[in-house]
């Protein structure tokens, strides 16, 4: 293993598929040193196949605290007496359907996930990136994988837009917090991208809600936000952006990566927030209420 690529290591979380496969990639072509996390051996040797000694795969689920610690313990080692270079938060699910019809143990598993998981690694391996002043290198960097869903609420996305809103106050929270240390935060903010969570999207059980009013627009927007995702941006752009975000001299502290941005974010801010709520319930086909 060369010593240039540890003095820019990186860790990715969720790098079994898309962006975070991408992160990877992109790392290993800058001559980074990739520590890679997956939940299933099966991914890990293929990324070992794929990528040879540029990447150390780590087996851990970022919601077991006891896994991710014997998973940095595996870095530090590997490490040395180095710092960190990068810690990408990409791992995440998405639980759809309507807030009314979604119990409380799955808005909390997608917590557990998109927000406690993050949690769990940053503060795991925020010694690595910096906090420890034993260690000899510059101050390492997180790059935090939001979603256009975390600055905008849609319907029966909820639970996972609630989990990006709330990883965006815990990024900007953070951020300030980790001055002390030297350590930035970076949010990216990504809209539909192409990548395998959508043919998960086609699978999801949606047909629980087919008893409840909304399973007509249920079914409708699922099928719009399949089709969004393959039509999205390639993973590899957000690659592309992430490491921009890790290399640049003067990042700004939130990128957003979207095909279509005056649609997807522009307008949503320039119209009163009622307007929108009426162009929503218009397309889902809701009825006109007094």
């Amino acid at each position: 293993m060369a010593q240039s690529s540890l003095d820019r290591a990186v860790v990715v979380t969720g790098a079994s598929t898309g962006i975070g496969r991408a992160a990877v990639a992109k790392a290993v072509r800058k001559g980074a040193h990739v520590f890679a996390s997956v939940r299933k051996q099966a991914d890990a040797d293929g990324l070992t196949a794929e990528f040879g000694q540029a990447v150390t795969p780590l087996l851990f689920d970022v919601a077991d605290e006891t896994a991710v610690r014997a998973g940095a313990a595996r870095v530090a080692q590997v490490l040395g007496g180095r710092r960190l270079w990068g810690l990408v938060n990409n791992a995440g699910i998405a639980v759809p359907g309507p807030l009314l019809h979604l119990d409380t143990e799955e808005l909390r598993r997608q917590f557990e996930i998109n927000l406690f998981g993050v949690h769990n690694v940053t503060r795991v391996f925020a010694d690595l990136l910096g906090a420890d002043p034993d260690r000899t290198g510059k101050p390492g960097r997180i790059v935090m994988i939001s979603s256009v869903g975390g600055q905008n609420g849609s319907p029966f996305v909820g639970p996972y837009s609630a989990s990006k809103f709330a990883l965006e106050g815990y990024s900007q929270s953070l951020r300030r917090e980790l001055m002390l240390y030297g350590i930035d935060v970076i949010v990216i903010g990504p809209g539909a991208i192409a990548t395998p969570i959508w043919d998960k999207a086609e699978k999801e059980d949606l047909k629980r809600f087919s008893n409840t009013p909304y399973a007509p627009m249920v079914e409708r927007v699922a099928d719009y936000m399949v089709t969004q995702g393959k039509v999205g941006l390639p993973a590899s752009d957000v690659g592309d952006l992430i490491w921009f975000c890790l290399s640049d001299p003067k990042p700004k502290t939130r990128y957003h990566i979207l095909r279509k941005p005056f649609m997807d974010r522009t307008l949503p801010k320039i119209l009163n927030p009622r307007t929108v709520d009426k162009i929503i319930a218009k397309r889902l086909g809701f009825p006109k209420r007094p």
